[in-house]
């Protein structure tokens, strides 16, 4: 059964729809408050949902770990690492909701890969649903359904493949995507 969106109250709808925006805030306190954002969970939560933000890594070679302070007067993040605790934050609870507006755009393309894939599992496996909000196409590769917008309209639906067989908008930008990333990584190695 799916409700209509009118039929949630303001709380309901905040408890079943989490945002990860590209420009992150980090509070001036623990990594684990960061990511618990003042709410009773249990540390095994919490470091769950880092191991499926790809950030507990880096979290345990912080000075104090998960008890590191951060932003004013702690510890300082990476573009990168400050995302990804972003994202460890709608892993810490249930949503069924996750929207994402560019969440790897600090990252580099590797880094992106495997977080998007990490994010992906981790909702498949909690049944969530994952929204990506992407210029970069290579993040929508891994997408059931991809929506292209263009001018404020529609203008092409469906999987990767689907997309790429039309040969289409989608398909150009993606091309040029590639090429432009090819050609970058060429230039770096010579």
């Amino acid at each position: 059964y799916k409700r209509q969106i009118r039929e949630y109250s303001t709380e309901a709808l905040m408890n079943t729809i989490a945002f990860v925006f590209q420009d992150t805030h980090i509070f001036a306190e623990s990594v684990y408050d960061n990511i618990a954002m003042h709410r009773k969970v249990h540390r095994e939560d919490v470091e769950r949902a880092a191991k499926a933000a790809r950030c507990h890594d880096f979290i345990l070679t912080l000075p104090k770990g998960y008890d590191t302070k951060l932003g004013d007067g702690g510890h300082k993040l990476s573009g990168g690492e400050a995302q990804k605790i972003a994202i460890a934050r709608v892993f810490v609870r249930p949503y069924e909701l996750i929207i994402m507006d560019e969440p790897s755009s600090a990252l580099d393309p590797v880094a992106e890969y495997e977080l998007n894939h990490s994010i992906l599992n981790a909702a498949d496996r909690q049944d969530r649903t994952v929204i990506f909000i992407s210029h970069r196409l290579s993040t929508t590769r891994f997408a059931d359904r991809i929506l292209l917008f263009a001018n404020g309209c529609l203008r092409e639906s469906g999987s990767h493949d689907r997309l790429m067989e039309l040969n289409g908008l989608y398909a150009e930008m993606f091309r040029m995507q590639a090429e432009k990333y090819r050609r970058g990584e060429e230039q770096e190695t010579a």
